[in-house]
């Protein structure tokens, strides 16, 4: 199951693509079944009715808990860091861990949750939102994680789209400084949400809060007297294991359905590889749970390994900017993941804050969530991995369920800015506007995949046609990911961002990840988006939206430093013709730059942006279109 060199990787890669039954039965051997699949894979990307180990029965929750009790039970599990550095840690030995799922499971059970509902988890980054997970996956009940940090009108959205009756969330939460109010932004919620029956509620924080009677119940005084032993339900392969909503292109939320057998072994897989994970090693992922980052890195692809996993409740920068690197010393953490946006907002710090910390104790560094630019990918490996870590850049979406392309950790070589190599199982194909494969060695398209993984998203919640219509109507018989994608001589990918963000500017396709990287290399620039936007001869040119360290005395100096820059490392046909100077970029809650709304500020049409209301920073989409008009 494991890859140990470089060459095993190549004939394991090989073996996938050849032989992919006789490869993918032999990784799922590996797992506890209680009823063998008949087949490994059915269906395919015309008809969109895949199934992996079909027929197979299984419950996730005993790979991920039950089958290491034997020996690995002292073992710890997780590690909880408090968003106070001065709060106590919690840590769980699988043992426990057990315990605690198997109290909640029955507790969710006493409320009347039952195998096929859908359940509504809004929670902060505590022990608990991981046990509501895996009891609600014990119990054979469909979770739906909410970020704790969407609006109530995203809670209220969600509930209804899956069906939600019940809601597991806590009084409240803390991020940093700042105070989140998670009870009463569920009871704003559930005021048009009349179909809820009851919610659990975690007393974290004691904030004052409001319980309904008959609704509202106490989680202390439904779980603290169950027994600590829950029998599993038994599952079949395809049965869903969770939904997980990801934005659409047209503003409604797509509910993507992960299903159990395939997800399982995918995660497990790829976690295990991609990180090369030894036995003892301590492993940080840095997403939220309520994000497809934090379900397989966090919770699944770790646990299901046997691995030592820390939740952190807070932020990097409270209440200092090396609180990251005090958890790393503390905990000895050996794997540690994260994300570019992260990375060059410390980066943006300086060094200073790396002062009296010593990050010895890393091995393994990773980056998901965008392209990582170089300068930043530099940045990482000097100062948090002192030159002496491995970084696996990850390319992969909520709809993959997993890591897709991406080094093997000391195993492939290394190549800044791109994501290097498929895993097995995964066949990209680049094609043009037209479908048509691009076979060359060296090539830039849209990136596809020909062949279904375990790890794939079966459908959209209530609407398989959005499914097909979305992800396999482009091109007939591809699974398209809707990103643009170079390859170079050696076969190596280089996501450049998506489709809709690769330009044509007289003739030249550009992908913005490239510019940005370009436009991030000048000493002044913290972080920069990209959008084209009408141009009459040249049909579409470059707007740069720009965050600086210090205000720049001359806007115009700047924008001739940065074109130098991008003549230098492009080409002058990449030169933006307009650039502005920010305060902040408009943000998803999970820190993904929205585009959308900066392509419509550049092409004069501020007033479509549309909903921005689930922004994490919606005051400066104002101050941006005011800004704008003095450019546009």
């Amino acid at each position: 199951m494991r890859i140990t060199s470089f060459q095993q990787y190549q004939t394991d890669y090989n073996r996938s693509l050849n032989q992919p039954d006789e490869f993918w039965s032999g990784i799922a051997a590996h797992f506890t079944w209680r009823k063998k699949w008949h087949t490994v894979l059915s269906g395919d990307f015309h008809q969109v009715d895949f199934k992996w180990f079909d027929g197979a029965q299984l419950n996730i929750t005993e790979n991920c808990i039950d089958r290491h009790l034997k020996t690995h039970g002292n073992k710890t599990a997780l590690i909880w860091e408090p968003n106070d550095p001065s709060g106590r840690t919690k840590t769980f030995s699988y043992s426990e861990l057990h315990q605690a799922v198997c109290k909640t499971a029955n507790a969710l059970k006493s409320i009347g949750i039952k195998r096929g509902d859908t359940v509504c988890i809004y929670m902060p980054m505590i022990p608990e939102l991981m046990f509501a997970m895996l009891a609600c996956a014990r119990i054979g009940a469909i979770h739906n994680v909410v970020f704790g940090g969407f609006s109530a009108q995203s809670i209220s959205d969600r509930i209804h789209d899956a069906g939600c009756k019940y809601v597991l969330t806590a009084d409240g939460g803390y991020r940093g400084d700042k105070k989140i109010y998670l009870k009463q932004i569920v009871d704003d919620a559930l005021q048009t949400c009349p179909e809820v029956q009851k919610v659990l509620v975690v007393k974290q924080t004691n904030f004052d809060i409001d319980m309904k009677p008959g609704r509202d119940v106490w989680w202390s005084d439904v779980v603290s007297h169950q027994a600590d032993s829950c029998p599993v339900e038994i599952m079949e392969a395809e049965d869903p294991l969770f939904i997980l909503y990801t934005s659409g292109s047209t503003g409604k939320p797509k509910g993507v359905v992960h299903t159990t057998a395939g997800y399982m072994v995918w995660t497990s897989y790829t976690f295990l590889n991609v990180f090369q994970y030894n036995d003892g090693d301590v492993y940080w992922c840095t997403a939220d749970a309520g994000w497809i980052t934090g379900h397989s890195y966090m919770v699944y692809g770790p646990l299901l390994n046997g691995a030592t996993v820390v939740m952190f409740e807070g932020v990097p920068s409270y209440p200092n900017w090396n609180r990251w690197w005090q958890v790393i010393d503390k905990h000895k953490v050996n794997i540690f993941y994260t994300a570019p946006t992260a990375i060059r907002s410390l980066e943006a710090q300086g060094t200073k804050h790396f002062e009296g910390t010593d990050l010895s104790s890393l091995r393994i560094l990773g980056t998901v969530g965008e392209p990582i630019n170089e300068e930043a990918w530099h940045w990482y490996d000097e100062n948090v991995g002192k030159k002496k870590c491995p970084i696996v850049d990850t390319w992969w979406q909520t709809e993959t369920g997993g890591i897709m392309i991406s080094p093997l950790a000391g195993i492939t070589k290394t190549i800044p800015s791109y994501a290097t190599l498929p895993l097995p199982g995964v066949e990209p194909v680049i094609v043009d506007s037209n479908g048509n494969a691009l076979v060359e060695t060296f090539v830039e398209g849209n990136l596809c995949m020909k062949r279904s993984w375990p790890g794939q998203a079966r459908t959209v919640f209530n609407d398989h046609e959005r499914f097909k219509l979305t992800y396999f109507s482009t091109y007939q018989g591809l699974y398209f990911t809707g990103d643009g994608c170079r390859r170079d001589n050696n076969g190596n990918y280089r996501i450049t961002g998506r489709v809709d963000d690769v330009i044509n500017v007289s003739g030249h396709r550009i992908g913005t990840a490239e510019v940005e990287d370009a436009l991030d290399e000048h000493p002044n620039i913290v972080e920069s988006a990209v959008v084209g936007y009408p141009h009459a001869i040249k049909g579409q040119a470059l707007f740069a939206f720009v965050l600086c360290n210090e205000t720049p005395d001359s806007e115009e100096k700047l924008k001739a430093e940065i074109n130098d820059i991008v003549i230098k490392m492009i080409g002058a046909f990449a030169k933006p013709d307009k650039v502005l100077v920010v305060s902040g970029l408009p943000r998803t809650r999970s820190g993904k730059i929205m585009r959308r709304i900066l392509r419509k500020i550049a092409e004069g049409e501020p007033d479509k942006v549309g909903d921005i209301t689930t922004l994490l920073n919606p005051e400066v989409v104002e101050e941006i279109k005011q800004k704008a008009t003095l450019v546009i």
